[in-house]
């Protein structure tokens, strides 16, 4: 049996707001914008080049869901965007207004800074050791 994950849905306030997050701020690929209804569409990110999982940026509908905006897993990081030239990245990434919450520092795994996206869910930005 082969498997792979294919999408991790984040749940966000505004469609707009939040594709622009992700393709103008961490520089992924818009890869899908479809409209399913009035309220709802498919709106597919990525990392640029990446072949890996993609997120499903998901607008919540009812007040429950948007309950969670942030916050998705109770304060925990929860997502791990990886790169191969940390420091370029992580300069760049800077200079678009990410605001990291943990500064670099060197692990056993790798280089790792942690931020937070437009709206509170926190990431760990890494380059693993090879």
């Amino acid at each position: 049996m082969k498997q792979h994950l294919a999408l991790v849905a984040i749940v966000v306030e505004d469609y707009d707001e939040a594709i622009r997050f992700y393709t103008e701020k961490l520089h992924f690929e818009l890869l899908e914008d479809t409209v399913l209804s009035d309220t709802k569409r498919w709106v597919r990110v990525s990392p640029k080049g990446s072949e890996g999982c993609q997120l499903l940026l998901a607008k919540a509908a009812n007040d429950e869901q948007k309950s969670r905006i942030g916050n998705q897993t109770g304060g925990r990081v929860f997502l791990f965007l990886y790169t191969d030239d940390f420091w370029r990245d992580y300069r760049r990434m800077l200079a678009d207004g990410i605001h990291f919450v943990r500064p670099p520092a060197e692990e056993v795994y790798g280089t790792v800074a942690g931020f937070e996206d437009l709206y509170g869910n926190l990431w760990d930005f890494i380059q693993p050791k090879t």
